[in-house]
């Protein structure tokens, strides 16, 4: 109102006095340019001041701080304007000043939006703030609009009591939320840190106190670096000595040598540093100066590498040679007898001769030619492991006394195997012994096995005694020459019907078997008309007839099928009726003699049963009989378990110290270890 008034007054003035027409635009610049100042800054006052009164109504503490500067303009500025103006003025500015903490919560903003030391203002002072929020919404204005005079530079709108509660609402239950996640966090780390626990009872003690479960081995990685660094050494010294005595420095030569001695010494057969004696760092030392000194006078790139060279090959031919022992001497094992087991079969030789005739013979004879009980044929020279075949598979039999075991053997060990049984009877079943010199009708003009034995070529090619380097230069195929092959109990398998004319069926047994399961179910097996009932040995590609035969000889890939699948000796079911009908023993024959010169296979009596029984043998169940354990560690143990027969096939046989520990229990359980005999010859489990 003031400003209309002067701007009134300033018009009569100027319709009355027309020469100040020129002087009035000038005025009313001057005062506008005062004016604008004065009102904005009264305006920022204003503003304050709203701010500090709406405090001081929610708080009712900071009346008091209003500075007097700002009252004095706030009077002045009333004086001049209206309410209106001051009004319109207050909010305009309001919009333009800084954003308020209290404009970010009334808008509903995101919860991420914290502003740090204002959230316990806010919360303490939200029951005062809603009460003068509703009481002057109930005075000036509907629906949650709030006078700008009141406000004081908030927003224009402002939330409801019921959003203000429902916010509230919101918060406590997301406290709430809060204080269950960091409850479920804590138990949740208790639960492992008790797991913790318990796992770190059960860990072993012997790697507690590791930082790593693989610190044994890292400990070592080094174990044997000076062992290595002396034989590396000598290997130089050698070469440095041939080389000093070609160029004549026999200072240097003799040096030599003696470091070699003492290197050697000290290394002797240790294998880790901590074999070696303690003066093996000083002789280190030593040589390292010694085969300085040698590099320095007689280094030749070329002479140093042709005797390394040399010394490779001489190493190389050795290897080659230890092997070739090796595989002979293995192979010369596997049928070796232990000296307990000798020692046995000579006390009881000694006792079987002491016998009166009358008390040398076996009961119930009359079932040795009985076609109505179950027979076996074993064949063997060794008293204990023929014992075992007849112990597991009486003891293992529904019914001892129908089985009747037929026992060939040689004539040194015939009073053995006579003796042991008659000590040890095997229960009620029937026994008989037979010494294989005695059969007659076994010579080498009706058996070519017999013949070629005895031949010329034959004994050269086993007993050379002119070479007597055969053992380390020998062929490759040493495993050939096994001394079981020269047995002729090797061979009796092929006259099963000449042995045993009144039988009809027969089952062969190895002497390296233990039988498992009761066995009569194999007599009632089909065998189609098949001579041979055996389990089958191949697998994808091994032991296969081309494995055995020898396929580019005109006989051999004529008549057989190099694909066709091999199967085991050990076990064997022969229907003798139709051996007979068939001629087997015949077929044997003519195969043999082609053989004569070892061309169409080696010795042995797989092939030529693999020959002779060439689309005549039948598959049995594989459960019947499992090998492998004289030669493959790593037969499962449900198989072994599972099966009738195990086989001890392979070099490892179960009597020997070379056997596989883990297979021999399933033999030795079947030996009486405190027999009087196997006491006085030292022989144990």
């Amino acid at each position: 109102m003031a400003l209309k008034r002067a701007l009134s007054g300033a018009g009569i003035n100027r319709n009355r006095v027309s020469g100040g027409q020129s002087r009035l635009p000038i005025a009313l610049v001057a005062f506008f340019s005062l004016l604008a100042p004065l009102i904005f800054f009264v305006a920022r006052g204003l503003y304050a001041t709203a701010s500090i009164d709406q405090n001081v109504n929610l708080t009712g503490s900071t009346k008091q701080n209003v500075d007097w500067r700002e009252r004095l303009a706030l009077q002045s500025l009333k004086s001049l304007f209206s309410k209106e103006v001051v009004d319109v003025i207050s909010a305009s500015t309001a919009e333009l000043g800084p954003l308020s903490l209290d404009s970010f919560r009334k808008n509903n903003l995101s919860a991420s939006w914290k502003v740090i030391g204002v959230e316990t203002s806010v919360k303490t002072n939200a029951t005062s703030e809603l009460m003068h929020t509703t009481e002057d919404i109930k005075q000036e204005t509907p629906r949650g609009k709030v006078n700008v005079s009141t406000c004081g530079g908030c927003s224009q709108f402002t939330d409801t009591p019921a959003k203000l509660a429902r916010r509230q609402l919101r918060e406590k239950r997301r406290e709430k939320r809060a204080a269950e996640l960091v409850q479920q966090d804590d138990e949740t780390i208790i639960k492992l840190e008790n797991a913790a626990i318990e796992r770190s009872k059960s860990v072993d003690s012997a790697v507690l106190g590791k930082y790593n479960i693989w610190r044994k081995e890292n400990e070592n990685e080094n174990s044997d670096l000076s062992v290595r660094l002396m034989r590396d050494q000598i290997i130089m010294a050698k070469v440095y000595l041939s080389i000093a005595k070609m160029k004549n420095k026999l200072d240097l030569h003799q040096e030599l040598h003696n470091r070699i001695k003492e290197s050697q010494r000290v290394l002797g057969e240790a294998t880790a540093d901590s074999d070696l004696h303690n003066s093996a760092p000083g002789k280190i030392k030593a040589m390292g100066q010694v085969l300085s000194k040698a590099r320095e006078q007689l280094y030749d790139c070329k002479l140093v590498t042709g005797k390394l060279r040399a010394m490779l090959q001489a190493a190389d031919e050795q290897v080659r040679s230890l092997k070739k022992q090796s595989s002979f001497l293995s192979q010369l094992a596997a049928k070796t007898v232990p000296n307990a087991i000798h020692c046995m079969s000579m006390r009881l030789t000694i006792e079987y001769y002491l016998l009166l005739p009358e008390k040398r013979k076996f009961p119930r004879s009359e079932n040795l030619e009985n076609p109505n009980l179950y027979h076996y044929a074993v064949f063997s020279d060794n008293v204990l492991a023929a014992s075992v075949v007849v112990n597991s598979t009486f003891m293992n039999a529904k019914d001892p006394s129908k089985h009747v075991f037929h026992l060939v053997t040689d004539k040194l060990n015939f009073g053995a195997m006579n003796m042991w049984f008659l000590l040890n009877p095997p229960g009620k079943a029937t026994i008989h012994v037979e010494n294989v010199d005695e059969f007659k009708w076994l010579n080498s003009s009706y058996c070519p096995v017999l013949r070629q034995l005895e031949s010329a070529a034959m004994k050269e090619y086993y007993f050379k005694a002119d070479h007597p380097t055969t053992i380390s230069s020998g062929s490759s195929n040493l495993k050939y020459r096994n001394p079981k092959y020269l047995s002729m109990l090797n061979h009796l398998r092929f006259y099963l019907p000449q042995i045993y004319p009144k039988l009809d069926k027969i089952l062969f047994l190895d002497d390296d078997i233990v039988v498992q399961k009761d066995l009569t179910g194999l007599w009632s097996v089909n065998l189609h008309g098949k001579v041979n009932g055996a389990v089958e040995t191949c697998g994808e590609s091994f032991h296969r007839f081309d494995k055995y035969l020898n396929f580019t000889n005109p006989h051999i890939s004529r008549n057989f099928n190099p694909n066709a699948c091999g199967w085991a000796y050990g076990m064997n079911v022969f229907d003798l009726k139709e051996w007979k009908k068939k001629d087997i023993t015949g077929i044997y024959h003519k195969w043999q003699n082609l053989n004569e010169d070892r061309m169409l296979w080696k010795l042995g009596t797989l092939p030529p049963g693999l020959i002779t029984f060439y689309n005549l043998t039948h598959p049995l169940e594989k459960s019947w009989h499992v090998l492998g354990l004289g030669y493959n560690p790593s037969i499962d143990r449900s198989e072994i378990e599972s099966a009738a027969v195990v086989h001890y096939n392979g070099n490892m046989k179960p009597w020997l110290e070379l056997a596989m520990t883990k297979y021999r229990s399933y033999w030795t359980k079947y030996i009486k270890y405190d027999h009087p005999y196997l006491r006085s010859c030292n022989l144990s489990e």
